[in-house]
């Protein structure tokens, strides 16, 4: 009887109940070869478990009937904290251990609330007609500390026009059900009264635009790592019945390690699978491909055209098709003649004839193989596509950035600016706002963090100079009043992990901001005089 006393309390212990966590399951005796389990049996240990947990988790214990351990006493919530009986029967814990005041949010914090207040301002990365792009660091939440770019979209300025609310729609909705290597991450997607935010993965390499205007060309083997992650990035999109319809150097960025991430999605179109077309005009002319100029429909062809126009631009310093003005420029790329410089390779030379091909059908990747007969080129032959997917091949150039805020590849013209979320005063209509239903979006990799924190076990367009750019952007001119936002199909609740032996300490909670949305001068940041102008411009 005084053993099973030492495992039930007949007393209401005080409020809050507290529990003494520990980071080992080791409860050992005082006396030496005497373990908690070997005093109470496994049955009784797992009972005096089991209770320990449904306390904490409010849970309802059924055992089946006539099970072992008939007549012993019922464990209370009460039972959930035995410390001061354990040590009174000569049982001390082991390992560190702290207290932790257990309450629903503590244990059960749910879904993240997330908003401009979980954001600190750090600088200002690019500037549009429509909002801003700033470099953020997250202040209150999960994954605290970490830094973003947050794209800022005016909804007044979005609404009047048909085809920038279609332009907005496209980008929320591919990046939130596009996942791969090669293309930037959404995290988090969220509105205020006048305002749409879209938190990205920060790609501190900058442009592959600044760079290439660095240089001014690349060697072939440059141009070759580049064209097979953008290769790999556009078959994934493919696959998922999306034509990307905007690619050029200002729209790949590169992230701290020198891999390549596509951005921009707005002028993306969904759900054209082999055998569909779509009429859209749309795109940056240089890039464009003739049957969207001559506007006789276009499949996902039109992205390997792209390709080939920007491995043209990496090789020689300019597009393929160039003229003092947009009408001439289109003439070109519909009737003109493609010239090669004589420095390049046969193979080289043989992949740009094969992408500029005016006929969909003749282009290679246009045909049923799509990336995968681009990937057969023998211009790629030394590519190994698993390593490369894997990021196990080094770029040929890495960023030099002193620290994860480290700003210096983007450009100064922007990044010298004070960064400063305007307030949101603007209110729109019930009608208005309709266009954003569904709009917030929390990533399922940010679901799994904060479910990990608190399991219980051991066409803004990209940041460029948008004036000083050479290229004319031409935005899509149809709209469908009745598509919308998907809803998110990742996880809304978080669900409850699994039960395990002891409870673990909670991490420590997250420091509160008063001020919405504070600046902070970043350090480490390294200046970086770049280059201006490219031939052939």
């Amino acid at each position: 009887m005084e053993k099973q006393h030492l495992y039930t309390q007949t007393h209401t212990p005080p409020a809050p109940r507290c529990a003494r966590l520990s980071r080992s399951d080791d409860v050992r005796p005082r006396a030496p070869g005497l373990s908690v389990r070997a005093q109470l049996g496994t049955r009784r240990w797992a009972r005096w478990a089991g209770a320990a947990m449904a306390a904490v988790f409010d849970l309802d214990l059924e055992t089946e009937e006539g099970s072992e351990g008939e007549g012993e006493p019922e464990l209370s919530p009460a039972d959930a904290c035995p410390l001061a009986e354990l040590r009174a029967a000569g049982l001390e814990p082991v390992g560190h251990y702290e207290e932790v005041e257990l309450t629903e949010s503590s244990v059960n914090p749910g879904p993240e609330r997330i908003g401009p207040h979980c954001f600190e301002l750090l600088r200002v990365l690019g500037k549009g007609n429509y909002g801003k792009v700033f470099q953020v660091r997250k202040v209150q939440g999960s994954n605290l500390g970490k830094i973003y770019a947050m794209k800022v979209l005016r909804k007044a300025k979005i609404v009047r026009n048909a085809k920038d609310t279609a332009h907005t729609r496209a980008e929320r909705n591919i990046l939130e059900s596009v996942k791969h290597p090669f293309i930037v991450e959404l995290a988090y997607a969220f509105q205020t009264g006048g305002k749409l935010y879209l938190i990205l993965e920060c790609l501190s390499g900058g442009e592959l635009f600044t760079h290439l205007e660095r240089e001014g060309i690349f060697l072939e083997d440059t141009a070759c790592f580049y064209l097979s992650e953008i290769t790999l990035a556009l078959g994934h999109l493919h696959s998922q019945g999306i034509i990307y319809r905007d690619l050029k150097p200002e729209n790949i960025m590169l992230s701290s390690q020198g891999h390549i991430k596509l951005t921009d999605f707005g002028l993306c179109k969904e759900s054209i699978h082999e055998g569909a077309v779509t009429h859209t005009f749309c795109g940056t002319i240089e890039y464009m491909a003739p049957e969207i100029l001559v506007r006789s429909g276009h499949n996902r062809a039109v992205d390997w055209w792209s390709l080939g126009a920007l491995m043209y631009d990496m090789l020689t310093g300019s597009p393929p098709f160039t003229a003092e003005n947009r009408k001439k420029t289109m003439d070109k790329i519909i009737r003109g003649k493609l010239e090669l410089p004589p420095y390049l390779t046969p193979d080289a030379r043989d992949l740009v004839k094969k992408f500029l091909k005016r006929n969909p059908n003749q282009r290679i990747g246009g045909g049923p193989g799509d990336a995968a007969d681009v990937q057969r080129h023998p211009f790629f032959r030394h590519v190994n596509w698993d390593d490369l997917l894997a990021r196990r091949v080094d770029p040929p150039f890495r960023p030099s950035l002193q620290s994860e805020e480290d700003v210096s590849q983007f450009d100064s013209h922007f990044t010298k600016q004070t960064p400063v979320d305007s307030p949101d005063d603007t209110t729109l209509s019930e009608s208005a706002n309709q266009a954003f239903l569904g709009f917030t979006y929390v990533a399922p990799s940010v679901l799994d963090s904060i479910k990990e924190a608190f399991s219980f076990q051991p066409k803004l367009r990209s940041p460029r100079r948008l004036n000083s750019s050479p290229r004319t952007p031409v935005s899509p001119l149809k709209f469908s009043p009745f598509e919308g936002f998907r809803p998110s199909p990742g996880p809304q609740e978080l669900v409850e992990p699994p039960l395990p032996p002891l409870l673990p300490p909670p991490p420590p909670p997250p420091p509160s901001s008063t001020a919405p949305l504070p600046i902070r001068p970043p350090s480490g940041t390294k200046k970086s005089k770049r280059g201006r102008g490219r031939p052939g411009r």
